[in-house]
């Protein structure tokens, strides 16, 4: 490998988060519905239909293409992408070619060599295919079904320069995409669900030149740890083929997950052989400034934006900021426990959401938040207020928080009915300390003679027997007091 240089560039399609389908009134809510029941002649591609544009589809690759510093153009207009397979119901999809809503944009991202900017080429506008599914009939034939459900969803095709070099530069920028797009409400952006599909052109070429070598399509790449698996075995795949004095071919390849390797598909087509030409049943769209302008007004905080703030505002460090920004329930529950509670240190705060929070939510196997979903960022606010004044420990905040994620209920309520108010009052400390005194001698000759670690076995006994609720720093000057040391 150390002769060639990889050369990457990254396809990403995203469903849009919109409520009807990109040319029709068909709902996009598909996720548990019977197939084929989000349907209607236009989706079916049924003769004389005619398709009508989803306004906030166009709003949200618009939205992407400011988000990602990208120019519009003062106009584009819609092309047919043509091929023939069972998916595709009219035999070629509306889509664009030439002018995309979107275009010469950048994005830049954090790696364990640095930072990295990769150039985006286009953000463009599609109509997605149906779904075929590859099933065994009741007489045991091997059936290939179409579930029309998903034919016109809104498709938006991201598409990057060929400025990446590694699997992990790969993931990594796919990673930060999607909280983008996550951010500014263009998409869920579920790789698990199909709403986010990545697709990598790889190709390899000797250190120090600038042609492209021979480039494979890779497919079927499910997460982001098989972005990064499958790049860096395609890379390997071709360094060997290239070694051995061997032809590549540009053929598009899929990845089995499983075994960890590529396999071929089929072999690659170019552009030309999709017969691009204008879509004649769609008028060209035009991009007026004060839309432009309205969008660009609409947008969040974005990423890479609050990272930087979390740093050099709050004072946390790069580490810290980039796990709550990397969640976006986590980046909810911090801003809304910083709001609730001004003055609370954003690091205590950062370290319950990064700590306690993100260890429920993981601990549920499914996904962000699915084991804390009753967490309220006002209620972790309040929490770590009673742990600053020093009212609740911090053992038995773990308790109360937990409580509060899988219930809800309020965090006052949880430590009033867990009888877990901390003990600070002097008066009723002294009898359980004096107890604890007499009860271990040996423990107070110990202390007495300056051995440090039965002072902190006292301690001990003490906060046993306030089961965890006395102030540890009122029971220590309490034990110096009482046995003379002060």
């Amino acid at each position: 490998m150390g002769a060639y240089e990889a050369v990457i560039g990254i396809e990403i399609h995203v469903q849009l988060k919109t409520a009807s389908k990109m040319f029709c009134g068909c709902s996009t809510d598909i996720k548990d519905a019977a197939p084929n029941s989000r349907t209607c002649p236009v989706c079916l591609g049924l003769p004389g239909t005619l398709p009508v544009i989803n306004r906030r589809a166009v709003e949200l690759v618009l939205a992407t293409g400011i988000a990602i510093g990208a120019t519009t153009p003062e106009f584009t207009r819609w092309d047919r992408k043509n091929y023939f397979y069972p998916d595709l119901p009219k035999g070629y999809q509306i889509s664009q070619y030439d002018l995309p809503l979107a275009a010469n944009g950048h994005l830049t991202f954090d790696t364990s060599d640095g930072p990295v900017t990769v150039g985006i080429r286009r953000a463009h506008l599609e109509e997605d295919t149906a779904r075929l599914i590859h099933a065994t009939d009741a007489a045991g034939r091997r059936v290939s079904l179409v579930d029309f459900n998903r034919s016109g969803m809104p498709l938006m095709e991201i598409v990057t320069e060929p400025d990446l070099r590694t699997g992990e530069q790969a993931r990594r920028y796919a990673e930060e995409l999607r909280l983008l797009l996550l951010a500014i409400g263009a998409s869920d952006a579920a790789m698990e669900e199909g709403q986010m599909r990545v697709e990598a052109n790889v190709s390899l070429r000797p250190v120090g030149t600038d042609a492209f070598g021979t480039r494979t399509e890779v497919k079927n790449m499910n997460s982001f740890r098989s972005v990064e698996r499958a790049i860096a075995f395609e890379i390997e795949r071709q360094a060997r083929v290239l070694g051995a004095g061997e032809v590549l071919v540009q053929e598009t390849r899929g990845w089995d997950d499983d075994r960890g390797i590529t396999y071929t598909m089929r072999i690659k087509e170019d552009s030309d052989d999709y017969r691009y030409f204008p879509e004649p049943d769609l008028p060209p769209l035009r991009a007026d400034r004060a839309w432009l302008d309205a969008i660009r007004a609409g947008l969040p905080e974005l990423p890479a934006a609050r990272r930087v703030r979390y740093r050099d505002e709050l004072g946390l460090s790069a580490y810290d900021a980039a796990v709550l920004v990397a969640d976006p329930r986590a980046t909810a529950i911090f801003e809304a426990a910083l709001a609730a509670e001004p003055g609370l240190a954003p690091k205590a705060v950062a370290n319950w959401v990064t700590g306690e929070y993100l260890r429920l939510a993981k601990g549920a196997g499914e996904g962000s938040g699915a084991g804390a979903s009753g967490v309220d960022g006002a209620q972790l606010g309040r929490l770590v207020r009673l742990v600053a004044e020093g009212a609740i420990s911090g053992t038995n905040a773990k308790q109360v928080f937990e409580r509060h994620a899988m219930s809800g209920e309020p965090v006052d309520e949880i430590v009033a009915d867990l009888g877990l108010a901390q003990i600070s009052d002097r008066g009723a400390l002294i009898g359980i300390i004096d107890e604890v005194l007499a009860a271990n001698p040996g423990a107070v000759a110990d202390v007495r003679a300056g051995k440090g670690q039965a002072s902190g076995f006292l301690v001990g006994q003490v906060m046993k027997a306030t089961r965890g609720q006395a102030q540890a720093s009122v029971v220590q000057a309490l034990l110096r007091e009482r046995l003379g040391l002060d």
